[in-house]
């Protein structure tokens, strides 16, 4: 077995540009995802029927299918049912803020139940209205008891990221999976992109965690 770096050593800057492309597709739909996962958790401890069931079948359905298939669906079917193509970054935008929503609905919805129901009653009896009160009393502590959780979705994410690669966005993988075909080397290349990954999950770890300890001792 013969191993090589300096053969694609040329290529690695090429790969690198693959970050900025990882990276925006991540902290997008995490920010998107928190937002719909946010709304779906109010349906899903409110007092509407409907609207509680809408966000468990929506929730049960992402959650029970692949990511990779709604990827796949969103991009190359979709088409062919509203009659417009999403680009690479529409289409990977819009999937992994469906998905992450699913799962982030369910932390957020322990987190909300997790709260004292003392403090919802006390605000209804002041009479504070039930959406400033999710806003600015509940929600606040609730992401404060599920920041773990919300990190390791973060991290899912940066890591199933790479799945874009498949409808041909040019992230990291892609990148390397180019310079492979280019050097007929497969091994470096693979090992380069794992490195990146792995710098970008453990810095995005340590802030979580420096923001964990400051939130714990403010």
């Amino acid at each position: 077995m013969m191993l090589d770096f300096e053969r694609i050593w040329p290529s690695v800057p090429y790969i690198l540009g693959g970050i900025p492309v990882t990276l925006s597709y991540t902290i997008v739909s995490v920010c998107l995802g928190f937002i719909w996962g946010a709304l779906l958790a109010f349906c899903k401890v409110g007092h509407i029927p409907p609207l509680r069931w809408f966000a468990d079948f929506y929730t049960s359905i992402f959650r029970g299918t692949p990511l990779l298939l709604q990827l796949i669906l969103i991009y190359h079917a979709s088409p062919q049912v509203i009659g417009y193509k999403f680009s690479f970054w529409e289409a990977g935008i819009l999937t992994f803020t469906l998905n992450s929503g699913a799962y982030l609905s369910e932390h957020i919805r322990g987190g909300i139940n997790s709260v004292d129901k003392g403090q919802m009653e006390a605000a209804l009896s002041l009479g504070i209205s039930y959406p400033l009160i999710m806003k600015d009393i509940i929600l606040p502590q609730a992401i404060r008891t599920i920041l773990p959780s919300l990190v390791n979705e973060s991290i899912d994410l940066l890591k199933e990221s790479a799945l874009i690669s498949v409808i041909g966005g040019a992230d990291i993988l892609w990148r390397a999976n180019e310079v492979a075909a280019e050097k007929y080397a497969y091994f470096e290349p693979l090992i380069v992109a794992g490195l990146l990954y792995y710098i970008l999950v453990m810095i995005l770890t340590t802030g979580a965690r420096l923001l964990e300890k400051k939130l714990k001792t403010s």
